[in-house]
Order: C-alpha cells, then sequence, then structure tokens
C-alpha cells in the first residue's frame, strides 16, 4: 500500500517464506502485473540522470531471477479453483502454495511463513483461518473444525459461502493455502459449486481423510483490500507504520477528524 502494489506484498510474504518458484494466474486487463517485475531501463535511467536517488531506491522490486517467474492466463473468470487448475503444469506433482493478493495480512511474520511451520511439523495441507461474524459466513469458505490447541484447528469439512443458520463454525478460510498436488486432480473435474464458479474449497474438502488438513489462525490484521474499505483501511494502516510518513499522515488525518 501507500506506494507498493498489492501483487509486491504477496511476492514479499512468499519470499520471506522461502518460496522459490512463482506462477501469476493473470486475465484480460492484467498485463501491468506481467509488466511490474520488469526491469524499467528507461525510468531507471532517467531518475538516474536526475539525480533522484529515493525514487530509484523505490523502484527496487522483489529481487526475482529470470526464470523465477511465469505467467498463466485465466481465459474466462470461472472462480478461484478454476484460477488454480489453470497452473498444473506448471506445478506438476509438487505440492504447492496459493497467495490471493487481495487478503492483505499486516503481521511481524510472514503468515505463510508461518503456515510452512505447519506444513513441516504435520504435512498434508494446511490454509489460514480467521473467525468471522457468523452472519458473514456466506462470504467464506467455512471449516467444520476438530481438534483445536488454539492457534492450529484439525480442519474435518469444509464448505462454501455457508448461510448462518446452517454454518459449521465461524472460522473462515482467508487468502492463504499449502496444497497437495492431489488437489490438481478434483479441479479437473471443473464441477460448478456456489455462484456458478469452480470453487477451490469444494475441491479441497474432498481431500479430507485422504491426508492431514489442518488451518492455522490468523496472526495479525487482515485487509480484504477487494472493498473499498478494506483497501483505505489498508492504505491508512501502512501509512501510520511508515517511519517517514507516519507522524505526518496521523497529524493529516487528526485535522481532517476534527
Amino acid at each position: 500500500m501507500v506506494d507498493k502494489p498489492l501483487i509486491e506484498y504477496a511476492v514479499d510474504e512468499a519470499l520471506d517464506a522461502g518460496i522459490e518458484e512463482f506462477i501469476f494466474v493473470t486475465g484480460r486487463g492484467k498485463s501491468a502485473i506481467e509488466n511490474h517485475f520488469d526491469v524499467h531501463y528507461e525510468l531507471e535511467q532517467t531518475l538516474l540522470q536526475r539525480g533522484k536517488t529515493g525514487e530509484l531506491d523505490a523502484m527496487n522490486y522483489a529481487d526475482l531471477e529470470p526464470g523465477q517467474i511465469a505467467y498463466v492466463r485465466q481465459m474466462s473468470p470461472l472462480g478461484l479453483g478454476h484460477a488454480v487448475w489453470c497452473a498444473r503444469h506448471l506445478v506438476n506433482d509438487e505440492p504447492f502454495a496459493v497467495l490471493l493478493a487481495d487478503d492483505l495480512i499486516k503481521a511481524e511474520r510472514s503468515t505463510l511463513g508461518e503456515m510452512i511451520d505447519v506444513y513441516e511439523q504435520r504435512g498434508g495441507n494446511v490454509v489460514s483461518l480467521m473467525e468471522v461474524p457468523a452472519e458473514h459466513t456466506s462470504r467464506y469458505g467455512i471449516v467444520t473444525p476438530g481438534d483445536d490447541d488454539g492457534s492450529v484447528v484439525e480442519i474435518k469439512g469444509l464448505v462454501e459461502k455457508p448461510a448462518p443458520s446452517v454454518a459449521p463454525s465461524n472460522l473462515a478460510v482467508v487468502g492463504r493455502y499449502i496444497l497437495q498436488p492431489a488437489v490438481m486432480d478434483e479441479l479437473t473435474a471443473a464441477t460448478s459449486g456456489a455462484g456458478g464458479e469452480i470453487q477451490l474449497t469444494d475441491s479441497m474438502a474432498r481431500l479430507i481423510g485422504r491426508s492431514p488438513f489442518n488451518g492455522l489462525r490468523l496472526n495479525g490484521t487482515r485487509f480484504d483490500c477487494g472493498t473499498k474499505i478494506g483497501f483505505l483501511s489498508a492504505t491508512v494502516a501502512y501509512a501510520l507504520a511508515r517511519p517517514d510518513l507516519g507522524d505526518e499522515f496521523r497529524a493529516a488525518v487528526t485535522a481532517l477528524l476534527e
């Protein structure tokens, strides 16, 4: 936020967690994502010539090597499950992580890094969880919890966007996944779920019982940047946390509220 796009926060989180290869699933009108991590020779040279070293330093995007990034096109907007399935040939037969850049998580340590710790201890599949108001269960994939030590929750069931009256809990899956490659076989069936889309949640649910499946309660603050309020809240939170902007920004916001 502030002066860095959401996609870069997601990549930084993955890098912090030890991820080495990146697959971006893009679609119509998303060419800016593909261009973002390229070297911008003309702009960098112009800034260098004009002595704008601060602006030049701000352009030091995530340090990704040639061949470390691949792009896959989702030609039709058929849901998150379909987007993940589009990357099946690049994932091959290996476990993989999924990060939704719109779900921005402000935490002291990479959320994905904490999930990898759980994966290394327990194996199988791991997702990020947060409690949501009961009336909001119809917006999320909701889990049926089993053993719960206050941090790691055994997942015994998953349902996409259940009505509050039938939701098995208020624990929602949010934006971070570590999945076994078997989920690609389930997605290949291309069964439509809630909203007529191919839901990742439905395919994950069919993995339960075949390998360990756990959720990690979220440590940090999650901003749903797919909404206007979430995006604005994240911008404010990240601006206030900036050493170079925080005090001045806080004073400006305070003045507006007076």
